[in-house]
């Protein structure tokens, strides 16, 4: 059996099981977009692209809202604050992996980022939980520094 190389980090496909049927759904979706926009062939960077997006795109999607919604409004308009902060850490964070890649370890990547954070303002602390949350896609990792 051949292991496929989709491009991916190991953790990014680790998070996704439970959002497969959305994986798919993106992947064909945006696939027969290529096909249909006259793209002669679909070549293997091409295909690695639109699955690495499309992965990246449902770990950064906000949870789906719960099924019996909050009556107060607050509620509802502080969880989309806090989704919005969400995803802007996850920005950080692949801006972050840029520049510390997943492969450095935690020490390694304090290193590396400490001016990273200096000159863009952000604490150091708040560097580290995005570029984590940028690699799990879990929230908790920004938990007691950016939320």
């Amino acid at each position: 059996m051949v292991a496929l190389d989709y491009g991916l980090p190991q953790r990014a496909l680790i998070t996704v099981p439970a959002r497969a049927d959305d994986v798919a759904e993106l992947i064909t979706r945006r696939l027969a977009t290529l096909a249909h926009s006259g793209l002669q062939t679909l070549d293997e960077p091409t295909v690695r692209a639109v699955v690495r997006q499309a992965v990246r795109d449902v770990r950064t999607a906000p949870p789906p809202p719960p099924a019996d919604p909050p009556a107060d409004p607050t509620v509802t308009a502080l969880r989309r604050v806090v989704d919005d902060l969400a995803a802007s850490s996850h920005a950080i964070g692949e801006l972050m992996l840029e520049v510390a890649p997943v492969y450095l370890s935690g020490t390694e990547a304090v290193d590396v980022l400490e001016l990273l954070c200096e000159q863009i303002g952000e604490p150091l602390e708040h560097g580290l939980a995005a570029r984590r949350y940028a690699m799990s896609g879990d929230r908790l990792a920004l938990h007691g520094t950016v939320l």
